[in-house]
């Protein structure tokens, strides 16, 4: 009489091929889950830029965003005066549009550039830390890199229209025109 069934060795290489299988997925997705935080981590920047620009020119007051390059995180301040002492004070924007945002995993600033605008800065560390969006819809010129060594996203905030666009790749490969509002065309 035959007997029908696996042997052994059959057996293992069946569990051998679904480990394998396996570690390579959860490869694949780690990969792509750490993609995703950078992915993240650059849309908040560029929704709080673009909430800095709507906020200074709503309220006709200095809005900065404020790079913690230390922490891996970033914060949008904004003057108001003081109802009760009726001076100005700085005060961080936390609202349900917009809050101070700490980068996960290992995500990170790899490259900030700012171009120091009108607004006075006390260090050149300082102007590379802080971008002010001003109340006649100005801003400083800014390309900001996102990543985390694998996946890289740049921010641009352009210095005429304070406008903030994104891209996918490095600060290198993101052409940043500015624009001049005085030449005819």
């Amino acid at each position: 009489m035959k007997r029908w069934g696996f042997t052994i060795p059959e057996m293992l290489l069946v569990v051998l091929i679904i480990g394998l299988i396996t570690s390579a997925g959860t490869g694949l997705y780690v990969g792509t889950f750490r993609g995703m935080q950078v992915k993240k981590a650059a849309l908040d920047f560029l929704l709080t830029a673009r909430y800095a620009r709507i906020m200074a020119l709503e309220r006709q007051s200095r809005c900065t965003l404020e790079l913690d390059m230390a922490n891996h995180a970033f914060l949008l301040t904004m003057l108001r005066l003081d109802e009760a002492s009726q001076e100005m004070t700085l005060e961080t924007v936390s609202d349900m549009y917009c809050r101070p945002v700490q980068f996960e995993g290992d995500v990170q600033f790899e490259a900030v550039e700012v171009v120091p605008g009108v607004w006075e800065t006390e260090t050149e560390a300082e102007q590379q830390e802080t971008i002010v969006f001003c109340p006649n819809g100005t801003a400083e010129e800014a390309v900001v890199q996102i990543g985390n060594g694998k996946t890289h996203y740049t921010i641009s905030i352009d210095a005429a229209t304070s406008r903030a666009k994104m891209y996918f790749g490095t600060a290198e490969s993101v052409e940043v025109t500015t624009v001049d509002l005085d030449t005819e065309q």
